[in-house]
């Protein structure tokens, strides 16, 4: 029997064990790599450069529209299926083989090719990021049995910190033994790719997919050991049932003015920062011309700052509560966004800058490490406020609610980025819809009760 210590250790290391597929695919590895295989496809089809990164942008943000639609169609129904029957672990289970089998089949990206190499690279793409999306929701729906209702927040942020700590160790270990530079070949400790990988075939980049399988697999031992369903009455599946369960919860949103309010406004806040980490090291590629191991090491400043930001806003969770540290992120994070947009290697805001200079870089390596910072505190205190508006019995479903209604601005925000870059033919401009979904999530947090309906 595991000791209440050993259950969190062995949630935290779900946070371990996952954050890889954001951190290594999503945004500092696979992601910018997807970008210059699309943009080298573009551009081989007679494109003009500019005009194929807008396009190789455009196609990450559909295929990322497509993913975020099937989680959020299915993610309220799983939850109250999984409520119903008082089963949780066991969708753990099956989603998890979505995640490593959608991780591992990227190593089949391979540079150049034709358009159905662009689509498979998306598909397996999204096949993972399903598995990543409905396991923290089962995952997310186990904290309320963790701790005292005054120590969730502080469970979640170290367990926030931990995943980027997992998640930073990953993208060393990756840039350090495997991601070779396009232009050298050699990692960044100057060495060819380990295990004989063909760096001009980029097996050294593509291995990011199976080492991020390999990593979940081996680092979800711990919560599969330690984490054990909590003893609740053991339901049948009805998926009628269910389903009512479900329509009544969104119904009583009429009458849970501060739950109503929080889930909108998470709508888009959270969208807004998806949207940063699946587009950033794609802008970084495009707008400043970074190699892979550029946005790798942009990546580990960026996880430092998470990692330490993330614990100490689960202690500023926790003496001024959850919401306080959601608008203060929101705020950073809004900030960073217009120095973004206003951002090229010529000029930020129109002010003349050197292109041959490093000051763009400098630039852009402060906006990740504020990224960082506000970014990981967001997500922690997010699933905090969360659990103030919900109890352990409905948590699956609360939580299947909660993924629904940041996916339902999560596949705007992509297809908002795809729009803009495909008809404005700037992949810098296609990021200024960001800095709306975060205001906008910011205004809303004015209706949240600070301390939910736990009051």
């Amino acid at each position: 029997m595991a000791t209440a210590r050993q259950r969190i250790w062995g949630w935290w290391f779900y946070d371990w064990a996952s954050q890889p597929y954001n951190t290594l695919l999503l945004t500092f590895i696979f992601g910018p790599y997807f970008a210059e295989v699309a943009r080298g496809y573009y551009m081989g089809a007679g494109m003009e450069e500019e005009a194929a990164k807008a396009a190789a942008q455009a196609y990450w943000g559909y295929g990322l529209t497509v993913a975020s639609v099937i989680v959020a169609v299915l993610a309220p129904v799983l939850g109250a299926v999984a409520d119903g029957t008082g089963r949780r672990l066991v969708w753990v289970w099956v989603f998890s083989m979505f995640y490593v089998l959608g991780a591992a089949a990227l190593w089949y990206v391979v540079p150049g090719g034709e358009a159905s190499n662009l689509f498979w690279a998306v598909a397996f793409f999204g096949i993972g990021f399903i598995g990543m999306e409905f396991t923290t929701i089962f995952t997310n729906a186990l904290m309320p049995t963790l701790g005292d209702h005054d120590d969730i927040g502080a469970i979640s942020g170290s367990g926030f910190a931990f995943g980027y700590l997992g998640g930073l160790v990953a993208l060393i270990l990756m840039l350090l033994c495997f991601a070779e530079g396009s232009d050298t070949g050699k990692t960044l400790l100057g060495i060819d790719p380990l295990f004989g990988l063909d760096s001009e075939a980029r097996e050294g980049t593509r291995f990011v997919g199976p080492l991020t399988a390999i990593w979940y697999v081996v680092f979800m031992i711990p919560f599969f050991i330690w984490v054990k369903e909590p003893k609740m009455p053991a339901g049948r599946l009805h998926i009628g049932a269910a389903l009512q369960s479900l329509r009544e919860l969104l119904v009583s949103l009429r009458f849970r003015k501060s739950l109503a309010a929080y889930l909108t406004s998470s709508l888009f806040y959270r969208d807004a920062l998806n949207a940063l980490y699946g587009f950033g090291g794609v802008y970084a590629s495009n707008v400043l011309g970074w190699s892979i191991t550029q946005i790798g090491v942009f990546g580990i400043l960026g996880g430092i700052t998470a990692m330490v930001a993330s614990f100490l806003g689960g202690k500023l969770d926790r003496h001024f509560g959850p919401r306080f540290v959601i608008a203060w992120s929101i705020v950073v994070l809004t900030v960073v966004c217009v120095v973004i947009v206003g951002l090229t290697r010529e000029s930020i805001f129109g002010i003349p800058l050197d292109p041959s200079s490093a000051t763009p870089d400098i630039i852009f390596y402060i906006c990740g490490g504020l990224i960082g910072a506000a970014g990981g505190p967001l997500q922690a205190a997010s699933r905090t406020m969360l659990v103030r508006h919900t109890t352990p019995d409905r948590a699956t479903e609360a939580f299947g609610l909660f993924a629904l209604s940041g996916k339902v601005a999560s596949f705007i925000s992509p297809f908002l980025i795809a729009v803009v870059s495909h008809f404005s033919g700037s992949a810098r401009i296609g990021i200024s819809p960001v800095i709306l979904l975060f205001l906008c999530g910011l205004i809303l947090l004015l209706w949240v009760n600070p301390k939910g309906e736990q009051a």
